[in-house]
């Protein structure tokens, strides 16, 4: 079984879908959970549903320890949930097309450098966009620009507030990114296979 590790630096909700729902279906196993902040709210959801984690700081992740940690854990595939991190060279390099990513925008629109969170919607809002969404893609070295797997769209309103508008989006990463890490290993291939769906 193809061991995980899931990358994140704030709450985890993600995360916490992406275990139980691999928990359930055992078709891969979350193996462990690394987070780059001691505060991060993840550490206590991994905790709470038995998977082991750890906090390694921006200098750790430089100077190797993150590989370290995935190596001594058997990680096979990497999935950054709300990881605010640039992924060092020496990660990227041992797992290539096995590094998967979640962006609350349909990129390559409002991505790169600094766009996270709100900071996204608040960009979509100021630009009088009709859809926003999510896209799931390969990480490479540069921010928001693997190869997309996946994207799922949402209308924006005239009334959305970034607020609103996160709260679809967030609902579209619960749908889509346990099934979509699902459907990349059952694949096995790092070819993308681009769908797009829409939801209210």
């Amino acid at each position: 079984m193809k061991k995980i590790a899931i990358l994140a630096s704030g709450e985890g909700t993600n995360a916490e879908r992406i275990i139980r729902y691999f928990a359930e279906k055992r078709t891969a196993e979350i193996a462990l959970v690394i987070a780059n902040k001691t505060q991060a709210g993840v550490l206590k959801r991994a905790e709470r549903l038995g998977v082991p984690s750890v906090v390694i700081t921006p200098q750790g992740f430089t100077s190797g320890l993150a590989l370290e940690a995935l190596r001594r854990h058997h990680i096979g595939f990497i999935v950054l949930a709300g990881f605010l991190l640039k992924v060092p060279d020496d990660i990227l390099h041992d797992y290539p097309n096995k590094i998967v990513n979640i962006h609350p925008s349909l990129l390559p629109r409002f991505g790169g450098k600094g766009m996270y969170g709100t900071r996204v919607h608040e960009a979509v809002l100021a630009a009088g966009e009709k859809e926003s969404g999510i896209t799931i893609h390969y990480i490479n070295e540069r921010y928001d620009e693997g190869g997309i797997l996946f994207q799922a769209a949402c209308p924006v309103l005239p009334h959305d507030t970034p607020q609103t508008l996160a709260a679809k989006v967030h609902q579209l990463e619960y749908e889509h990114f346990p099934r979509v890490i699902e459907k990349v290993l059952s694949d096995g291939g790092p070819a993308p296979h681009i769908s797009a769906t829409s939801a209210g």
